[in-house]
């Protein structure tokens, strides 16, 4: 059996979108094109717990970015899926690839698999461990503001363990050491005490 950590979530099929079997998805990645360059993938369960028997192997025929009220979602049409009623069974499961064939990023991006789970020090103190990441939206809700910075969600390291809102931002950030799951930073004198 392997550790979930080993899979990377892709999209989260919604509902049928058409009639011949093309499912709307909630995306979880970046980078939707690697539906072009991606043909096979796998599907499995939300809670999904890495073994890799209960992953389903499925193969992207064409995908396609909507618009309109599903702007920043994903159709994707999965070979022999060809109706409503194949679609309506999909429904629900994570579209999943392994860890280790996820795509190269440039040198300074970082997936948020890899920030989950880190240790945040401003300087030599710890500040808290990352549970997520946030990124604000446009008022709809339907698209990412590029030029904002994330928000780290992290659980206190003080002996409340409250949530702390810390921005993931270039001038803040020293190192992300994805392997020693530590992140680097020098904050700005106060931020924490806004969290407070």
């Amino acid at each position: 059996m392997e550790d979930d950590s080993n899979w990377i979530v892709l999209a989260q099929l919604l509902r049928p979108q058409g009639r011949k079997g093309e499912l709307l998805a909630e995306l979880h990645t970046d980078f939707p094109e690697r539906f072009t360059d991606r043909c096979r993938v796998y599907l499995a369960v939300e809670d999904f717990n890495g073994d890799t028997s209960e992953a389903r192997a499925a193969e992207v025929e064409s995908h396609w970015l909507p618009v309109g009220k599903n702007q920043g979602r994903v159709v994707l049409k999965l070979a022999g899926i060809d109706s409503i009623s194949d679609a309506e069974k999909l429904a629900g499961l994570e579209v999943i690839v392994p860890h280790e064939e996820r795509l190269p990023l440039d040198e300074e991006a970082n997936y948020i698999s890899d920030l989950v789970g880190c240790t945040v020090y401003d300087g030599p103190e710890p500040v808290g461990i990352i549970e997520d990441v946030q990124f604000a939206t446009t008022p709809d809700g339907l698209r990412r503001l590029e030029e904002t910075a994330p928000m780290l969600v992290l659980r206190s390291s003080g002996p409340n363990g409250d949530e702390l809102l810390v921005p993931f931002a270039k001038d803040f950030l020293v190192r992300v050491d994805a392997e020693a799951r530590r992140v680097d930073m020098i904050l700005p004198v106060g931020l924490l005490d806004v969290n407070r």
